[in-house]
């Protein structure tokens, strides 16, 4: 892919225009990282980006954004431009093609605003970057408060530079984000979803989320999570503190670039305690989990996620407590929980919730774990005896629920090994239906 830019790059430059690498590719460059993506920049207007490239897609044109296909990579190809006043918080109400300088002072950061020529070798820094990147600082270009009206999403970008790139805040920059928190509102719940869930798969999620919560993002975007804080536990077992500390523990503990089911069902494992506390003979939370599994869906539907990610979601929280009794149960139960495609993620989100709890335990996580690789417990889903169909001709039965019934019964006592044949498989049906 780097060459593959370089490529690109070098046909902008042969037509007479100026074209560099922009932003996150110089940063991660200049760092030492392989960029994730190779954005470029150039004086060539849009018409001329079209006529200079192969193939391209006016993905932004009236932007200045011309998406790039060369051998089967993508750029974003970008004219220089200044962009007039963003009055939705989001896009510029109109923009200018301009020069390089004028580019780098539009950007969000110092370490996003430099430009870098592969070929001369070259680094273009308008803005100061590359000494904030050598001294690990996040600054806002110019004024931090313009910078964020511009575009609101920065408020969560700001703390996920900062913490991906394990830098400090430059003086001033957490109070403008604190000033105009209120504004993550303007963003669309797409957008929020999706930087929350950068965050969450990054390094130092923890302590992103306590700098959320310290400067009021948190209860604008996940007020279920801010309820958690001082909520107590049973000190015999959580000596961590409330439950808001075990969850900011609990995610420092998985690997960074985790599965964001996982994460956010390590976030929200526990975001049915608040609601469900009592104390009896001791502190208890009955039923948390179910009650999680039920916000799971309220946060999924505001944040837009998928019918899908939700359902993953909801699953992992709500059968997160159900794991000391796995060893326990029929072979059944057992066998479709754990031939389930997320068991393996419900068995990290329990390693995470252990890891989150002082004093810690993993040995029920440990002997899961080591009976599921050795595949001990994994037993084989056998094949079906009868099917729907079968049922339905050889008994009369309309189509309808009582066939699924009576297909997972003969599933049960096929699994307990009570049936082997098909013969017996009926034979059981029609005892069954009184036949």
């Amino acid at each position: 892919m780097l060459k593959t830019s370089v490529e690109v790059i070098n046909k902008l430059k042969a037509q007479g225009y100026e074209a560099y690498w922009a932003g996150g590719t110089v940063r991660d460059f200049l760092m030492g990282r392989e960029p994730v993506d190779y954005d470029i920049v150039t004086s060539a207007k849009p018409d001329e980006i079209e006529s200079s490239l192969s193939r391209t897609i006016p993905i932004g044109k009236k932007f200045g954004v011309i998406l790039a296909i060369e051998n089967g990579h993508h750029f974003e190809v970008a004219t220089f431009r200044s962009d007039a006043a963003y009055s939705d918080g989001r896009r510029p109400d109109a923009v200018y093609f301009t020069h390089p300088e004028e580019d780098a002072k539009r950007r969000d950061f110092t370490v996003n605003g430099m430009f870098y020529d592969p070929i001369a070798k070259k680094v273009f820094d308008f803005v100061d970057g590359q000494s904030d990147l050598q001294n690990k600082i996040l600054r806002f270009i110019g004024n931090p408060d313009e910078r964020i009206k511009e575009d609101n999403l920065r408020l969560l970008r700001a703390i996920r530079f900062k913490n991906s790139l394990g830098f400090e805040y430059a003086p001033g920059t957490l109070d403008a984000i604190k000033q105009n928190a209120t504004l993550i509102n303007n963003v669309s719940k797409e957008r929020i979803n999706e930087e929350l869930t950068k965050i969450l798969v990054g390094p130092r999620r923890g302590q992103a989320l306590r700098e959320m919560d310290q400067v009021g993002i948190l209860d604008q975007v996940l007020p279920e999570l801010c309820e958690m804080k001082g909520v107590k536990q049973p000190e015999i077992y959580h000596k961590e503190g409330d439950v808001f500390e075990h969850t900011v523990m609990a995610l420092d503990s998985i690997p960074d670039g985790s599965p964001a089911e996982l994460v956010w069902a390590v976030l929200l494992h526990d975001i049915g305690k608040p609601g469900t506390f009592s104390v009896s003979d001791r502190i208890r939370f009955n039923q948390h989990a179910r009650v999680g599994g039920e916000i799971v869906q309220q946060i999924g539907k505001r944040l837009k996620f998928s019918n899908t990610f939700t359902a993953n979601v909801d699953w992992l929280v709500s059968h997160h407590m159900m794991l000391a009794d796995v060893l326990k149960m029929k072979k059944t139960r057992q066998a479709r929980l754990i031939h389930n495609p997320l068991f393996g993620e419900l068995l990290e989100l329990l390693r995470a919730d252990s890891l989150g709890t002082i004093p810690n335990d993993l040995s029920l996580y440990d002997e899961l774990k080591k009976l599921l690789d050795k595949k001990e417990i994994l037993l084989p889903m056998p094949i079906k005896l009868l099917t729907g169909d079968e049922i339905i001709s050889e008994f009369g039965i309309p189509q309808g629920a009582k066939v699924g019934e009576l297909l997972d019964i003969v599933h049960e006592y096929q699994m307990e090994e009570k049936i082997t044949t098909k013969a017996e498989a009926k034979a059981l049906v029609k005892k069954l239906l009184g036949q």
